[in-house]
C-alpha cells in the first residue's frame, strides 16, 4: 500500500491536491529549509517536480532545486528564496501536490487518500463506520475506523490492513471496504 496520509484538498484553482508535507523552520543563512516529508519512503517527495503551498496570496508554485540530508532530516532550498527572511515566510505550510502528478499503482494498491472516507463492514453485513485516517505500524498499516450514523455501535476500531486475511474487498467505486473481522473484536 502506498502511503500519502494527508486528505484530497479540492479548490477552485485547479484540481484535486494532497498535502505531501511540511515546512519546517530555516537552515542556515542561504535560504535552506527543513522539510517534513509525509511520503514513504520520505525521499519520495523529491520526485515530484511541482510543489504547491497555500499563502495568504493564495496558491505559490514551488520548485526545489537543491536538496541534501543532514542526518535524518531532509533540508531543501526552493528555487528563488535564496535569503532565510524570505524563506521563513514558508515555514509551517504545507507542501502539496496534484492528485493526477501521483504515480500509478499496481491493482491491489491504494493510497491512503484512497481509503479515508470508505464504509467499512464485515463480512456479516455489519457496518463499522468509516476510515478516518490510517496509521503505520511497522508489521502492516492499521485502518482507524470511526462510527457514523450507520455503524451498528459507537466503537471506535483499528483494524489491521492485510490484505486477503483481514481486508477482503477494496472497492473505490462504491466506496466500501469488505473486511473478516467480528464485532467483537478487541482492537
Amino acid at each position: 500500500m502506498a502511503r500519502h496520509n494527508q486528505e484530497n484538498r479540492h479548490s477552485d484553482a485547479g484540481p484535486p491536491r494532497i498535502a505531501m508535507g511540511r515546512i519546517g523552520g530555516t537552515h542556515g543563512v542561504k535560504g535552506w529549509l527543513k522539510l517534513q516529508s509525509w511520503t514513504s519512503p520520505a525521499a519520495n517527495i523529491l520526485d515530484f517536480a511541482h510543489l504547491q503551498v497555500e499563502t495568504r496570496q493564495g496558491a505559490e508554485q514551488l520548485r526545489i532545486d537543491q536538496s541534501r540530508w543532514r542526518g535524518d532530516s531532509l533540508l531543501v532550498h526552493f528555487e528563488g528564496y535564496d535569503e532565510p527572511e524570505l524563506a521563513r515566510g514558508l515555514t509551517g505550510l504545507e507542501v502539496l501536490v496534484a492528485v493526477s502528478a501521483l504515480a500509478e499503482l499496481e491493482a491491489g494498491e491504494y493510497y491512503w487518500h484512497q481509503l479515508q472516507g470508505l464504509r467499512v463492514v464485515n463480512l456479516a453485513g455489519e457496518c463499522f463506520g468509516r476510515v478516518d485516517h490510517l496509521l503505520e505500524t511497522g508489521a502492516n498499516d492499521v485502518l482507524v475506523v470511526a462510527p457514523d450514523a450507520g455503524s451498528i455501535d459507537r466503537r471506535r476500531r483499528l483494524i489491521p490492513f492485510v490484505a486477503d486475511r483481514v481486508v477482503r474487498r477494496v472497492d473505490l467505486e462504491t466506496g466500501v471496504i469488505a473486511v473478516d473481522w467480528g464485532i467483537d473484536f478487541l482492537d
